[in-house]
């Protein structure tokens, strides 16, 4: 039988070396949307079925009391990270209203706060403002694999954001096979997502009898990835899979602002190799949906 995750919160560093102060963990959201969770292989939940957790029922953590919050804020204050974060085994957009109230407990701490989400519900404008207020910054993960109004959806989320707070692109990659159909079509709304600044490079980590590996969709190889060799599928090779004290770009803490990937080494050549490969115009890929959308070309 699955174990239900605890309600009482506490700071955990992961084998990366992060931080983590989940507000919620287990994202009922995320796995009700496709078989696996989010493209069908979800790495958390695959995580929380190896240690018996029921991954599919989110569960909201709270500090026991006052005393609880302080001595959690002066761990936070005496970690050896610059941030913080939150959405490491569930997503706070399930209910932004805890997440907020937890950011108010915790609002002395000297770290910034990253937010890891996938907006499930979407911050409402007073929500937004309030957020505002706290030294934040919001990744919203995103990626070609995305059904279109998904994908919509995360890019809306993620201009309206950057207008009250730090915001970035949290682009879960692939290495997309260009001479499978599918492959090469979803290799070019990637590249569209590549356009828009402040963006991160996340490799997809499948399992090898995902259908997106069995039907070639994409490419995969074992990767060292967190000092351990792991099956992924590595658009850049340059994008950085260790420990996060090695990291430059920290999250999105890290990284400047305005900042496009495609200017960053072998990004440019791998999309002018996709260029030649087809006389297709790149999708592109918008907020407001029209009537004539990429849905089939996805």
């Amino acid at each position: 039988m699955k174990k239900p995750y605890l309600s009482r919160i506490t700071l955990q560093k992961n084998s990366r070396g992060v931080w983590c102060l989940d507000t919620s963990m287990g994202c009922a959201s995320g796995m009700a949307s496709e078989p696996g969770g989010c493209y069908g292989d979800c790495y958390a939940a695959r995580a929380a079925k190896l240690y018996g957790h029921d991954f599919t029922k989110t569960v909201l953590r709270h500090f026991d009391n006052h005393s609880h919050a302080t001595a959690t804020v002066r761990r936070i204050n005496g970690t050896d990270a610059p941030f913080i974060r939150i959405g490491c085994s569930g997503d706070p957009s399930e209910n932004w209203q805890h997440c907020i109230g937890i950011l108010r407990q915790i609002r002395h701490c000297n770290k910034e706060v990253v937010i890891i989400t996938r907006h499930w519900t979407l911050l409402t404008d007073e929500q937004l403002a309030v957020l505002a207020g706290f030294n934040l910054c919001i990744n919203t993960s995103v990626s070609a694999l995305d059904r279109l109004e998904i994908m919509e959806r995360s890019v809306s989320q993620y201009e309206r954001i950057k207008h009250r707070l730090k915001s970035v692109l949290r682009i879960v990659s692939c290495d997309f096979n260009l001479d499978n159909e599918r492959g090469h079509r979803l290799a070019k709304v990637q590249a569209q997502l590549f356009t828009n600044s402040n963006t991160l490079d996340t490799v997809f980590r499948p399992g090898k009898s995902n259908p997106l590996v069995t039907e070639g969709v994409v490419n995969v190889a074992k990767h060292l990835f967190n000092g351990k060799k792991t099956l992924a599928s590595k658009f850049n090779k340059k994008t950085f899979t260790g420990k996060c004290s090695s990291c430059t770009e920290l999250c999105g803490v890290g990284i400047a602002a305005g900042l496009n990937y495609p200017g960053r080494p072998g990004i440019e050549a791998q999309m002018e190799l996709l260029n030649r490969r087809t006389n297709l115009a790149l999708p592109q890929i918008h907020a407001d949906t029209t009537t004539e959308t990429n849905a089939e070309k996805i």
